[in-house]
C-alpha cells in the first residue's frame, strides 16, 4: 500500500517550470465542470426537493444535449474569435465570453422558482448549458495545443481535480448550504465561483495554431472528418467512435438521479452535503491519482478496461443499498465508490480521446467526439425518471431504485466487448504515439 501511495505521490508532483499549466489546467477544470454539474446534479436536487416528479427531473437533464452535440458548432469556434476579446488569445476569447454568460444565467436562475416556473427555470439552464459546452470546445482546445502528448496525462489529472472540486462545491458545499440558508443564495454564491476560471484566463498565454483560419467554414467541418478517417480507416475509425460512445453511458445514464436517490433514501439535504464534502474530495483525489497512475504504468487499452469494470461494479453496490438500510456508512461507501471510479474513468478518457485528435483541428475533433461519447447518453438519461417510476410501479419503491441501478451496470457490457476485440489496435496506437 505504500508503494502505491509513493508511486502516486510521483505523478502529482510537477517541475517548477510546469506549475502555471497545471494551475490553468486545475482553474479551466473547475470553470468546465460548476456549469454542468450544477445542471445535471444540483439543479436536480434543487427540483426534487421542491417534489418535483422524477419523470420531469429526468426530461430535465435532456437541456445539457448542448454538450453532445456541441461539434455542430465547433467550427464556428474554431475559425471565429470575439472580435472586442481577439486581443487575449483566439480560444481565450471564447472562455472570457462564456464565463461572463453563465456567470449572469446563474444569476438568473437563482431568483427562479423551479416548481411553479419549471418551464422557464429549464430555459435559463439549457442556456447555461449552452454556454458550458461552448466553453468547453475552446477549453479542450487550448489544452490540447497548450502541451505536447507527454504531457497530456498530468493535464488531465490536473484538469480532472479541477473538475472534481467543482463537483464538491456544487454538491456537498451548495447542499449544505441551501438546507441552512435557501437555494437562491446558494446559486447566487455558484454565480460568483465563476471567478476561480477567470483566474485561469488571466495566468495562462495561448499557444499559437496557426491551422486556425486558414479553412473555409464549410472545410472546417469536411477536413477533419476526412483527417480523422484517413488516419484510422473506415472501420477502425467507426469501431473507436463505438467505444467512445458507450464508454461512459452507464455514469452519463444514472447521473441525474444520484442526488434524487439519495434523498428518497432519507438523507437530507445537510447529511449529502457533509459526507460529500469530506469522502468525495478524497475519493476523487485517490481516483485521479490512480488514474494517472494507471496510465503511466499500463497504458490507455488496460485503463479503459479497469475504469469500465469499476463502473460496472460501482452501479451493482447502488443496487444494494437500494434494499439495505438507511446509513451513513452505506452513504458514504457509495460516495466514496463512485467518485473513485469517476476520477480514474475521467482521467483515462481525457488521455484516450486526447490521443486520437489532431492537433490541426482540436477544437472540432474533441467537440465531435466528446459529442459521441454524450450522445447515446443523453437519449437515455432523459428517460432516467421514467425508469425509475416504471420500475418502481412493477417492484416498489426501494427494490424499483434496484432495479434501475442492476439495468444501468449492464450497460456497460458493450464498451467491454468493444474494447477487448479492438485490443490489439489499441495498445498498437498507444505505443505510437
Amino acid at each position: 500500500m505504500y508503494e502505491l501511495v509513493e508511486e502516486a505521490s510521483k505523478v502529482l508532483r510537477t517541475p517548477p517550470l510546469k506549475f502555471n499549466k497545471m494551475f490553468v489546467m486545475f482553474s479551466f477544470g473547475f470553470a468546465s465542470g460548476l456549469p454542468y454539474m450544477i445542471i445535471i446534479s444540483t439543479s436536480t436536487a434543487w427540483l426534487r426537493d421542491v417534489d418535483v416528479d422524477l419523470a420531469y427531473i429526468g426530461f430535465f437533464s435532456w437541456v445539457t444535449f448542448m454538450y453532445a452535440f456541441k461539434f455542430l458548432w465547433a467550427p464556428l469556434v474554431d475559425r471565429f474569435s470575439i472580435p472586442f476579446l481577439k486581443k487575449y488569445g483566439h480560444r481565450k476569447s471564447w472562455i472570457v465570453l462564456m464565463q461572463f454568460v453563465i456567470f449572469i444565467n446563474l444569476l438568473v436562475l437563482s431568483s427562479t422558482d423551479p416548481k411553479n416556473d419549471f418551464i422557464f427555470f429549464s430555459l435559463i439552464a439549457f442556456f447555461i448549458a449552452l454556454a458550458g459546452s461552448i466553453q468547453d470546445i475552446a477549453i479542450d482546445a487550448f489544452r490540447i495545443e497548450y502541451a505536447d502528448i507527454g504531457d497530456q496525462g498530468s493535464l488531465a489529472a490536473t484538469y480532472q481535480f479541477g473538475w472534481r472540486l467543482a463537483i464538491i462545491l456544487a454538491t456537498s458545499f451548495a447542499l449544505i448550504f441551501a438546507d441552512i440558508n435557501g437555494w437562491s443564495l446558494t446559486y447566487k454564491i455558484m454565480a460568483a465561483s465563476m471567478v476561480i476560471g477567470l483566474l485561469g484566463l488571466i495566468a495562462s498565454k495561448e499557444e499559437k495554431n496557426i491551422h486556425l483560419g486558414k479553412l473555409s467554414f464549410s472545410k472546417s467541418i469536411t477536413e477533419p472528418f476526412i483527417d480523422f478517417l484517413s488516419r484510422f480507416g473506415f472501420f477502425t475509425a467507426a469501431m473507436l467512435l463505438l467505444i467512445i460512445a458507450t464508454y461512459r453511458l452507464t455514469d452519463i445514464v444514472m447521473g441525474p438521479m444520484a442526488t434524487p436517490f439519495y434523498i428518497d433514501m432519507g438523507f437530507t439535504l445537510t447529511e449529502i452535503g457533509s459526507v460529500v464534502k469530506i469522502v468525495a474530495l478524497l475519493a476523487s483525489i485517490f481516483g485521479i491519482s490512480m488514474g494517472a497512475l494507471l496510465l503511466k504504468r499500463i497504458g490507455i487499452y488496460q485503463s479503459l478496461m479497469i475504469g469500465a469494470f469499476l463502473v460496472m461494479l460501482t452501479n451493482v453496490f447502488f443496487s444494494y443499498v437500494a434494499i439495505s438500510e438507511k446509513s451513513i456508512t452505506s452513504l458514504s461507501m457509495i460516495v466514496a465508490m463512485d467518485s473513485i471510479a469517476a476520477g480514474i474513468v475521467g482521467t483515462v478518457n481525457i488521455a484516450f480521446l486526447t490521443s486520437l485528435v489532431s492537433k490541426k483541428y482540436t477544437g472540432f475533433q474533441y467537440a465531435l467526439l466528446t459529442g459521441f461519447m454524450a450522445g447515446p447518453g443523453f437519449v437515455l438519461k432523459g428517460l432516467s425518471g421514467l425508469w425509475v417510476n416504471y420500475l418502481q410501479g412493477i417492484y416498489g419503491d426501494d427494490y424499483g431504485w434496484m432495479g434501475f441501478y442492476v439495468t444501468t451496470s449492464l450497460l456497460t457490457m458493450p464498451v467491454i466487448l468493444f474494447l477487448y476485440s479492438n485490443r490489439h489496435f489499441l495498445i498498437k496506437h498507444e505505443n505510437s504515439i
